[in-house]
């Protein structure tokens, strides 16, 4: 027998407030058609005064648990990922498991900002594998309208907030490729790379700073890296591209989810797309796509999903998980 990571439960949050490309043409020189052409986006969700990334992550952990019919006390640990943290310490995890009225266990947070949450997903995973933990809660969640430069036309019309969550449960099965879990993973980072997707603030400078990209170079790097990586954990799971039924890849640009399934060799109805409604959530991204792609009935149970994801590092990676 096999102790696998099995999903028992998703779910995710989005503040109130939209914002549509519209929007953005009174402060900036951008209209919705440009937007749209450069990046699939259409609107995003901006966090309100009552929002913060603890406070997100919070509600995408409670829509999880509810819907995998458990509560806090049965669960051993939260795994956050996150490169906007309400505070730069403690983390926003403890904070969310003090929200939740988890009294035990442990929590923390991992920063890998778009990658974050195939990173936590690895984490998690090593956790319920090597035996440390029964149940965790993983999550993305983040507010990048903070660290937005609303000068700057071609970043901060791209992203959004939001938050997303999957409960974990450690399980024994025969250890195929056909048994629900995580199957494989596959993590690399090069910090060359750092100057191409940065923040230009933090306790060096004592300020929060603001987000700057090459996007450019980012989307030069991010096809063929996403390529590589979910090619590689799908060699380690033992399937292959046409076993796949749901790619959930990281939204951050439409060009780079067609590029890359392209490059898998996989059609885009095989691929969960939310990029139009939500921008580039960063860590969020992918649970926000599981979350919305479990609740229209794209993904259902016995599925093979591949996710994949890149951020600033640069540090990219890819999960292979059966629902």
């Amino acid at each position: 027998m096999t102790l696998r990571a099995v999903v028992r439960g998703v779910g995710h949050y989005l503040p109130s407030r939209v914002v549509e490309n519209a929007e953005f043409e009174a402060t900036l020189d951008t209209s919705d058609e440009w937007i749209r052409s450069r990046s699939g986006i259409e609107r995003r969700h901006f966090a309100t005064d009552d929002d913060t990334t603890s406070s997100m992550a919070t509600a995408a952990a409670q829509a999880a648990l509810d819907e995998a019919g458990l509560s806090a006390e049965d669960i051993d640990a939260i795994v956050l990922a996150t490169s906007t943290a309400d505070l730069t310490f403690p983390s926003a995890a403890t904070m969310v498991q003090a929200k939740l009225g988890m009294t035990h266990g442990f929590a923390y947070d991992v920063q890998a900002v778009c990658a974050g949450f195939v990173y936590a997903l690895a984490n998690a995973n090593a956790l319920i594998a090597s035996g440390q933990a029964k149940r965790v809660i993983v999550i993305g969640a983040e507010t990048f309208s903070k660290i937005m430069d609303w000068t700057d036309r071609s970043t901060c019309v791209l992203f959004g907030d939001g938050a997303g969550a999957l409960v974990l449960e450690a399980q024994d099965n025969a250890g195929t490729a056909r048994d629900p879990g995580i199957l494989a993973t596959d993590l690399n980072s090069d910090g060359r790379h750092r100057d191409l997707l940065y923040v230009d603030g933090g306790v060096s400078t004592g300020t929060s700073g603001y987000l700057r990209m090459q996007g450019n170079q980012v989307f030069r790097h991010a096809v063929e890296k996403l390529a590589a990586t979910a090619e590689t954990a799908m060699e380690r799971a033992g399937v292959t591209a046409d076993d796949v039924d749901w790619v959930v890849p990281h939204q951050a640009n439409i060009r780079i989810i067609q590029g890359t399934a392209k490059k898998m060799g996989i059609s885009m109805d095989k691929v969960v797309v939310t990029v139009q409604d939500h921008g580039n959530t960063s860590a969020a991204s992918i649970p926000l796509a599981m979350s919305v792609g479990r609740k229209s009935g794209q993904i259902k149970d016995g599925d093979l999903l591949v996710t994949e994801a890149i951020g600033g590092g640069l540090a990219w990676g890819s999960v292979v998980l059966r629902w």
